[in-house]
């Protein structure tokens, strides 16, 4: 089977998966005893259900302040999309978002070349800046510049993933040439997507990245955010794509017999898709969806009836 494309005339959808991170601010009371047989399921139905990615976050080690709403369990991004790339066909594989400024470039590029080489392509590499200080200290980077070192990152990364066996980078942070890498990844170009919704984000987004994945907007915030990125690249005479995304309300599609929060679109199938074509209709090209659930076997349920049914009525 070939690997997922993002369709035209229409949002894709994408899912970061529930297990592999264990944030109070989304994770559901099921997932405190799930594993990776459950993550391996997941996956899988994402990948039959026709989902564009399927995505995994990052953090490295998180202290004490933060750890009772954070949660301590932060599966690493590279493990568990390779992982995941062998029990499933065309889904791509996202990393949403991997703080690569915690990293030499060169290490990233080993890890992430590796996985887009296995999964035949599948790799789509979301980056972000970070925003707990305690890992960069801990790892010897300075927090205070992680904006700047995030710019070069992408930089050196651009070029480490590229086609030459021997990249080079000169940079203020990072300085490498004559180091041989392979494999080198299946993909010419891997798509690199700048996580964030500060004005630096976005601006690193615009000028930078193949794709933006903003981080908590609501709808009506999006308009102006993707004004603002579409006036950066004109200035600055970007004519490729970029490919916008937004993050979704929590979905339950039907009607619940169960508390699902007030937030939560709920519905027909028709109703929620009027409802998610409104992102399209800003301009956003990819909606990264989320479903209320209580046990694995009702998520996987969520998954299948939103690409059923939902998805064909979003364009």
């Amino acid at each position: 089977m070939s690997v997922q494309s993002l369709p035209e005339g229409r949002p894709a959808y994408g899912i970061q998966l529930p297990v592999q991170s264990r944030s109070t601010i989304y994770a559901e009371g099921w997932e405190a005893g799930a594993g990776a047989a459950d993550l391996v399921e997941i996956a899988r139905a994402v990948d039959r259900a026709g989902f564009a990615y399927l995505a995994v976050c990052d953090h490295v080690a998180i202290p004490h302040r933060l750890a009772e709403a954070m949660s301590t369990v932060w599966y690493d991004p590279v493990a568990t999309l390779a992982h995941l790339a062998a029990v499933t066909e065309r889904v791509r594989l996202l990393s949403h978002v991997a703080v690569v400024g915690l990293r030499h470039p060169l290490l990233s590029a080993k890890q992430y070349a590796t996985l887009d080489h296995l999964s035949g392509g599948r790799l789509i590499l979301g980056v972000g800046a970070g925003h707990v200080r305690e890992e960069f200290e801990v790892l010897g980077v300075d927090f205070e510049q992680r904006g700047a070192v995030l710019d070069e990152a992408i930089d050196a990364l651009r070029a480490a993933l590229g086609p030459d066996e021997f990249p080079s980078h000169h940079g203020k942070f990072y300085d490498f040439e004559g180091l041989g890498q392979r494999p080198r990844p299946a993909q010419e170009r891997v798509p690199v997507w700048v996580g964030g919704s500060s004005p630096a984000a976005v601006r690193r987004a615009a000028l930078k990245g193949d794709g933006w994945l903003p981080q908590g907007d609501p709808r009506d915030r999006l308009p102006a955010q993707i004004a603002r990125l579409r006036r950066l690249r004109e200035e600055a005479g970007v004519e490729e794509p970029l490919t916008v995304g937004a993050i979704t309300e929590p979905l339950y599609v039907g009607t619940p017999d169960w508390a699902v929060g007030r937030r939560t679109l709920s519905g027909t199938p028709e109703a929620i898709a009027e409802s998610l074509r409104a992102y399209g209709a800003m301009g956003v090209h990819q909606i990264q969806v989320r479903f209320r659930s209580r046990s694995r076997a009702e998520l996987i349920d969520q998954i299948a009836a939103f690409g059923a049914d939902v998805a064909p009525r979003l364009t």
